[in-house]
């Protein structure tokens, strides 16, 4: 495998970079200094700008107005928005526009690719179940009649949804297959309830009591689920190392500064091989990250099938994304802990990716089982 970057790839961070420039993450009020969330809705003009250096649309065709580029390119832009916290749904609109037009049928994707691609209709996916704890794809049940779908069922913690103008949802039917189902906000039989995340963010409860969609909205095409969810995932690892790479950096530059005994605590012994140790974990990170981004994008065989690689992933960034806000917490001392100062809402943002899509011992359960259905030669 190749991990060099293509010359499109590099354009696509380059134009995240100025694009992301001007987002201060202290400019957001802190979770716990507010009563419920820190913002009612996402940050629309960073949308917009978003949508003005077509990054909305890079996984989308060229008939569709998009730059046709694929999961490598999606993740280096959305490791540049995590070292912000920008409070847009880049990830989620961005995986439901790629599921769409790999699996949906070409009127769902008319309908909904083109408006998504230019930002004038926002997507987000429900991928935490009914508790967060089980599968998605169990937690609403998907019916035919006539020339309909009825969905019913809950869907919790579902990113951005107050925001968003349609979600992409899971859903199981009679024949036990999985389904995706294209589910307008504002639509008869879908309520959404408030939550508040980790980090402060308006999250909703996703409530479908005989919701009646047209069968041209449901994308029946077997593996959409599962290719979705791997992407959603491994989108989440970039996100992690993003934030990762920021945090270290940040706690480079406090500890540089920062003196006891008429020296910097950067020049202490115990300060650098912590701060060392988390630069191995952040390369750890970012090679597990780019070998899953590269077996989704290039459909590549393996032996195992690429949720394996993204689980390796998940495991990194899990993990890897925790020790890296716990030691600057700790190398930062007190400092680490005002509210003035961003780094609490960067351990908050980096616990919630963490656990987004089941934390690290979930997906070595699931590795596990892939390994024991693929046993190596």
């Amino acid at each position: 495998m190749d991990f060099t970057f293509s010359e499109e790839q590099q354009a696509a961070a380059e134009a995240a970079r100025g694009v992301f420039a001007g987002v201060a993450p202290d400019a957001v009020p802190s979770p716990s200094l507010t009563a419920g969330a820190v913002a009612e809705d996402f940050d629309r003009a960073l949308w917009a700008r978003l949508s003005d250096a077509d990054l909305l649309s890079l996984l989308a065709a060229p008939e569709h107005g998009g730059a046709g580029l694929d999961a490598i390119a999606l993740c280096l832009v959305l490791r540049e928005a995590a070292k912000v916290l920008a409070r847009v749904p880049l990830l989620e609109h961005s995986a439901a526009m790629a599921a769409v037009q790999a699996h949906g049928g070409p009127e769902l994707r008319s309908a909904l690719l083109p408006a998504a691609g230019r930002g004038e209709v926002v997507l987000t996916v429900a991928a935490n179940g009914r508790t967060g704890h089980d599968p998605a794809e169990l937690a609403v049940t998907a019916r035919r009649e006539a020339d309909a779908w009825i969905l019913d069922g809950v869907q919790t913690a579902v990113p951005w949804a107050y925001g968003a103008d349609v979600v992409l949802v899971p859903a199981r039917t009679p024949a036990d297959l999985t389904v995706l189902a294209a589910v307008p906000r504002r639509h008869e039989g879908v309520a959404l309830a408030e939550q508040i995340s980790t980090t402060g963010e308006r999250l909703a409860e996703l409530r479908l009591d005989s919701a009646r969609l047209a069968a041209r909205d449901v994308v029946e095409a077997e593996g959409a689920w599962e290719w979705l969810r791997d992407l959603l995932t491994t989108g989440t690892c970039a996100l992690a190392l993003g934030l990762g790479e920021r945090v270290l950096r940040m706690t480079s530059e406090y500890t540089g500064k920062r003196e006891q005994f008429g020296f910097p605590v950067a020049t202490f012994q115990a300060v650098a091989m912590q701060a060392a140790d988390r630069f191995i974990d952040l390369r750890a990170m970012e090679a597990t990250l780019w070998q899953a981004a590269w077996r989704i994008a290039s459909g590549a065989p393996g032996t195992l099938p690429a949720s394996g690689d993204v689980a390796v992933a998940k495991i990194w960034a899990g993990e890897g994304v925790r020790r890296v806000v716990q030691t600057a917490q700790h190398l930062h001392g007190g400092f680490g802990a005002d509210v003035d100062y961003p780094l609490h809402r960067y351990h908050a943002w980096a616990k919630h990716l963490e656990l987004s899509l089941g934390p690290a011992a979930a997906h070595e359960e699931a590795l596990g089982d892939l390994l024991a259905a693929h046993p190596l030669a």
